[in-house]
């Protein structure tokens, strides 16, 4: 066995070096992506070609985690399967009667990136925080290759979360994939949720199918979209092995800036980069679940009319992000009945949260005061 892993281990690495540019550049490069590809799911060889481990990312979160001053609980919640969903828990016996906020976050983040706000939001009622099902530190199984699935192991794991952590009901807010699926957990589990908070949501329009006459998209960029289309959206990264590190520093320096009022070196882009070079659960998740260029292929909108009327949304953008936030009008027309209240956070962009941290907490705790 030790010898079958030595040799797969010199292997990637033989590919690795084959990509420097000898004349079968083309073939080489497809041939050690589709091994590589094939091989991510064992955990064996990640630590050898990348530079990562369990043990790193935790010491990455700790790090991102550091400067919170008050006092909080982490530990790994049981759920179905043997799965675990790792939790930080805010609830001081001051607020402890509240109703809790619960963060999902988005595809490819984890509980560390809450770090500017989960110490403000927590000081009017309890904050839980949580890696969900196959990304951070919680368990990566392996998920469903059909959509709708694959989104019911996510919503369940959440429920089954909820269930034994014992909170009645919450207030949930999720940014990117976590407001889709807080969406779909509360079409499933009305009784649980109080309020919903959508950060720059995905997953909610209908694919656009429609392209300007005057700007079509060029060949080989379709060449290129239809070749890594059978591949994970971060296959790359893990591509990349021991240049990833470097490689999250240069294409995403805005993380850093995001994060500067806490930390003036890398702990972000390190917390990063641990994040998503362990195995690709969530990430494989997400990607049956994603269409043609990033769409839903069972987009929120469409069962919008199956969540209760009586459970209000507030929907919250960044003014700088590339994000269409169109999605949020059209829930304001689908819902004439019930609450819907549109927030721009002006100077803010994807990550509204980070951007301006300070009139998100304000405005999120403004929300929450409606509730209870």
């Amino acid at each position: 066995m030790a010898e079958r892993e030595e040799t797969a281990n010199s292997g990637i690495v033989k590919r690795a070096l084959s990509v420097t540019g000898l004349p079968s550049l083309a073939s080489g490069i497809w041939s050690y992506v589709d091994n590589t590809i094939r091989w991510y799911w064992i955990p064996d060889w990640l630590p050898s070609w990348c530079p990562t481990s369990q043990s790193q990312l935790m010491a990455a979160e700790d790090r991102m985690l550091s400067c919170i001053r008050s006092a909080f609980t982490k530990e790994f919640v049981p759920v179905s399967c043997g799965n675990m969903l790792w939790t930080l828990a805010f609830c001081s016996d001051v607020v402890k009667d509240k109703t809790p906020i619960v963060l999902l976050h988005g595809f490819g983040g984890g509980v560390g990136l809450w770090a500017q706000n989960v110490e403000a939001l927590s000081q009017d009622r309890p904050v839980y925080a949580l890696d969900l099902l196959g990304f951070g530190q919680s368990t990566r199984p392996v998920f469903s290759t059909d959509p709708l699935e694959a989104e019911a192991q996510f919503v369940e794991s959440i429920e089954q979360w909820r269930a034994k952590v014992g909170v009645e009901s919450m207030i949930i807010l999720g940014h990117n994939l976590g407001g889709f699926l807080a969406v779909s957990y509360a079409i499933k589990y009305p009784a649980r949720v109080k309020h919903l908070v959508l950060v720059e949501p995905w997953g909610f329009p209908e694919v656009q199918e429609t392209v300007e006459a005057d700007r079509p998209i060029p060949v080989w960029i379709k060449a290129l979209g239809a070749m890594f289309s059978p591949f994970n959206p971060l296959a790359g990264l893990r591509l990349v092995g021991p240049l990833g590190p470097t490689l999250v520093q240069t294409l995403r320096p805005d993380f850093k800036k995001k994060f500067s009022s806490m930390f003036s070196d890398n702990t972000v882009s390190e917390y990063i980069y641990h994040l998503n070079v362990q195995s690709p659960s969530g990430e494989t998740a997400f990607k049956s679940m994603t269409g043609s260029c990033g769409w839903a292929k069972r987009p929120m909108l469409q069962r919008l009319d199956q969540l209760h009327p009586d459970i209000p949304i507030s929907i919250i953008y960044g003014s700088r992000s590339s994000i269409d936030s169109t999605s949020a009008a059209s829930i304001k027309e689908m819902r004439t009945n019930s609450h819907v209240e549109i927030i721009t956070m002006r100077g803010a962009g994807h990550y509204v949260f980070a951007d301006q941290p300070y009139d998100f907490n304000n405005k999120v705790l403004q929300v929450c005061e409606k509730v209870d």
